[in-house]
Parts: structure tokens; C-alpha cells; sequence
């Protein structure tokens, strides 16, 4: 097997152990050294890059490439992660009070080209020699400045508005969250999730929003997606972030598990 894969991550699974699961798949590959090129988070899914053995050195080439996302918001929600995995900050639904439709096609425009972020607190962004989610878990988030870096998005566009009912919200979030294995505030978060379901009628509905971008390696989605929310007054959230490209690496040729 090549020392370059191009493999899909599926929804659940963190970049560790889609390399923990292709060595199973492939013996061959156990006596080799493997890492991942730019992560994914546990609910995105997409193209993700596999180095092995002499590709490793080129690591730094790889995460610099540009990348391509296909992403879903809600609006009148936030979580403290800016996406479905993240702890409710209100257990009831706050809609927008200006025309999205409007705004989206003006954000978007607003945001192409450089803009410094901030790293959503809870990333593997590491300041002091911990990561922000380690300060965050503590407590020690008022003892440290969050971090900023450049980025650049040279294509951003609206590419559907819709909406989703509460009872298909809460099937997606239930599907997803069994999906996800390891310490990620699962049981507390989907109790509060819950909280929420049960104080909205199954048929409310919440606005929601379909994405295109080509962005800067480093560009966090669900970080562009609370920074919509904050504008607009209502909050968003992420729910489906799909990597389809990684420079002129695509899923065309990707391997699946």
C-alpha cells in the first residue's frame, strides 16, 4: 500500500482510530508508522489524509493544502463546542429576528478573503503546553488569552436554506452521539439535549442553512458557524461538516472502511 491514503472518515470516529481501524483491515500496514494530515472532529466526516513511513516528513506540505467543506447550520441554538457535540448554553429555541436569507448571502460575502479567528475553546490547540479543552474541563479558561491565527477563505457560498423539526433533530443527535466512543461529555450532554426535546413541540422547526467553502489550512467551520450565530443574535450550530477535498486530493479516489 502506498505511503499517501486517501481514505474516508466516517461520523463517529476520531482520525485515531480510523488508522487503528485500517491497520485492522490491513495487516500489513501494523509495522508501520502512520499519522493523519489536518483532523476531522468526531461528528465531521470527509476526506482525511494517512502518511506513512517517508510521507511523514512531508506532513507539513500536506497541512498546509487548502480545503474544501460542505456544512449544515441550525439557527437558535448554541452549544459550547458550536457544534451537536457541545453542551447547551439554553434549553429552549431563539429565533432569528432579521431575514437569513439576507444576512447569510451578506456574511458570506463579508468573509472571503483574510480574517484573523479565534480557536473555539474546545480544540487541540495547545497554549502553555496544554490544549484549550484541557483549560476549558479545569475550569483555568479565564487564566489563559485564547489564541488567534490568519486565515483566508477564497470561495464561500450559500448553497440551500431550509429547515428541520425538532423530532428529526433529535434523531440525528441520538443516531450520531452512539457513534461516538471515548470521553467526549456524551451522557451530559445528550441529557441536556434531551431537556431541550422535551420543552419543544416534535414539530417546531428550526431554520437551517447548507454551505460551500474553500478555505486556509487551520480554518475551523464550527468556529465561522458560532461567529454567524453571534451576528445574526439567535446563535447556530454545525450539525454535518463534510470535507469533500484536500488541495487536488479528492473522495473520487478515497478508500472506505
Amino acid at each position: 500500500m502506498q505511503n499517501l491514503i486517501s481514505i474516508y472518515k466516517p461520523v463517529g470516529l476520531t482520525p485515531l482510530e480510523v488508522i487503528i481501524s485500517i491497520t485492522q483491515k490491513f495487516p500489513e500496514l501494523k509495522a508501520r508508522k502512520i499519522t493523519y494530515a489536518g483532523r476531522l472532529d468526531p461528528l465531521a466526516h470527509g476526506l482525511l489524509l494517512l502518511l506513512s513511513d517517508n510521507e511523514i516528513k512531508k506532513k507539513a506540505y500536506y497541512l498546509s493544502l487548502k480545503k474544501t467543506y460542505e456544512f449544515k447550520v441550525v439557527f437558535g441554538l448554541k452549544t459550547d463546542t458550536y457544534d451537536l457535540l457541545g453542551y447547551l448554553q439554553d434549553i429552549k429555541i431563539k429565533n432569528p429576528e432579521t431575514n437569513v436569507n439576507l444576512f447569510v448571502n451578506k456574511f458570506v460575502k463579508n468573509f472571503l478573503g483574510k480574517y484573523i479567528q479565534e480557536y473555539p475553546p474546545y480544540s487541540s490547540k495547545t497554549v502553555k503546553g496544554k490544549p484549550l479543552f484541557w483549560w476549558v474541563k479545569n475550569d483555568k479558561l479565564s487564566e489563559i488569552t485564547i489564541p488567534k491565527h490568519e486565515i483566508e477563505i477564497f470561495n464561500f457560498k450559500l448553497t440551500s436554506l431550509g429547515e428541520i423539526e425538532m423530532k428529526k433533530l433529535k434523531q440525528k443527535t441520538k443516531k450520531e452521539f452512539a457513534l461516538v466512543h471515548g470521553n467526549f461529555r456524551q451522557e451530559m450532554i445528550l441529557e441536556r439535549w434531551q431537556q431541550l426535546f422535551s420543552k419543544t413541540n416534535t414539530s417546531e422547526k428550526c431554520i437551517t442553512a447548507k454551505f460551500r467553502i474553500e478555505c486556509s489550512s487551520g480554518t475551523y467551520i464550527r468556529g465561522l458557524v458560532d461567529q454567524m450565530g453571534k451576528e445574526l443574535g439567535c446563535g447556530a450550530v454545525a450539525i454535518d461538516i463534510f470535507r469533500t477535498d484536500i488541495g487536488t486530493y479528492s473522495l473520487k479516489n478515497a478508500l472506505r472502511l
